[in-house]
């Protein structure tokens, strides 16, 4: 009985230690951290309002600038619209950590930080970096990228969870006249144009022109979540398109939008089946999210691509750059199923430096897939079941410690 209890003091807080690692809840929240500084509560308050709350929480390492409550009233008087005023806080949050002492140490006195503000699509440029320059004397001054001077200095630290958040106090808002431009609400937000702008106007003049185009519309504001091709992987696949019916086209590019959305960090962590805007009765049109550290590729039965890039982040609506246009199974099925073959002649017997026929007349290697229909059930079913793998882990782990327990 002794030597149970011994293990048991041994191997328990192992197990809670696993069980732990099994979870997914956020490792900090914003408006809670600032809850403990009243004079935050305007600042934590407009975060919630224009949602931004929700995506500081999200991002696994960030940086908020916060402004004290007469600091924003000073913003406020500006009477800018909830979308602008969104624009101008995003500009206030770093995707990127800068602790206190991070601050006082940077290479050859200045950096640009990237804001959530560039993440947008609306910033023109560089107008969404944030320039940090360490000045003499301990002070460090903080200042839009499209804007002339140091305007707004470091006040203090508010809370630091290392390599996770930092949120920092600054003396005023950081000015930007392309954030506080007049902003456009997430329903009238122009597709065609941020893709075009982004590097895919290609895929952006297919879909300009289709009758795709008002279904991706309608999911903006519920949702929605958009993969690109590059200009150059859609002007490769113009061959194949062209041989598509109209219909399939439509479902070509639907099949490029998933209707819910999903950041990065989404992205990274829900590895799995994807349905998407193509979805529809007995017509899966669904491929497979993987991720292979910060790389997330789509998977489908045919082909595999990459994601390059953000073209807009503004929840709930995210747009990202792909390497390759996406090529559904039910469109691309004689890629992935090579025909039978009839049966062939016996072989003869080779001389010595012979080359074989057969060999030499094989042709290349057909595009990207060439893997069985079992071989792509088990990825697809390894891809859903890597979500529990955790889980699973845990259980068995637990299941032998109880083993221990009753011996």
């Amino acid at each position: 009985m002794k030597k149970n209890q011994q293990i048991f003091h041994i191997l328990f807080p192992l197990t809670l230690f696993f069980l732990s690692l099994s979870s997914t809840t956020n490792a900090h929240n914003i408006t809670r951290i600032l809850a403990k500084h009243p004079g935050f509560s305007t600042f934590s308050h407009y975060l919630t309002v224009t949602h931004l709350a929700a995506e500081i929480n999200r991002r696994q390492t960030i940086t908020v600038l916060a402004l004290d409550n007469a600091a924003m009233s000073t913003l406020l008087d500006k009477h800018l619209s909830i979308p602008t005023l969104k624009n101008v806080l995003s500009l206030h949050v770093l995707v990127d950590y800068f602790g206190a002492k991070k601050l006082h140490q940077i290479t050859n006195g200045t950096t640009l930080a990237s804001s959530m503000f560039q993440a947008t699509g609306a910033a023109a440029g560089t107008a969404g970096y944030v320039n940090i320059t360490n000045l003499k004397g301990g002070k460090v001054g903080f200042a839009a990228e499209d804007n002339d001077g140091l305007h707004s200095f470091y006040v203090k630290s508010v809370q630091e969870i290392p390599y996770n958040i930092s949120v920092l106090e600054i003396s005023q808002a950081l000015n930007s006249a392309d954030a506080e431009a007049p902003t456009a609400a997430p329903s009238a937000i122009d597709l065609i144009g941020i893709m075009s702008k982004q590097g895919c106007k290609a895929f952006a003049d297919l879909l300009r022109g289709s009758k795709a185009l008002p279904t991706f519309k309608e999911n903006v504001d519920g949702g929605l979540t958009v993969f690109c091709p590059t200009d150059s992987a859609v002007n490769g696949f113009a061959s194949k398109y062209k041989n598509l019916t109209d219909a399939q086209k439509v479902s070509l590019l639907l099949y490029h939008g998933v209707p819910v959305y999903q950041s990065l960090q989404m992205l990274k962590s829900n590895n799995g089946v994807m349905n998407t805007l193509a979805t529809e009765g007995a017509n899966k049109y669904d491929f497979t999210v993987q991720n292979d550290g910060e790389d997330v590729m789509l998977e489908t039965k045919v082909n595999t691509a990459n994601i390059v890039g953000t073209l807009i982040d503004q929840d709930p609506f995210v747009a990202y750059k792909i390497s390759k246009v996406l090529m559904p199974r039910e469109l691309f099925k004689e890629i992935v199923e090579a025909p039978a073959e009839s049966p062939k002649a016996p072989k003869k017997k080779k001389k010595k430096g012979e080359q074989d026929s057969d060999a030499a007349d094989a042709p290349a290697d057909g595009p990207e897939s060439d893997e069985s229909d079992d071989q792509k059930a088990a990825d697809d079913t390894n891809g859903v079941s890597g979500l529990h793998s955790g889980v699973k882990f845990t259980m068995l782990f637990f299941s032998l410690v109880m083993g221990f327990l009753i011996q």
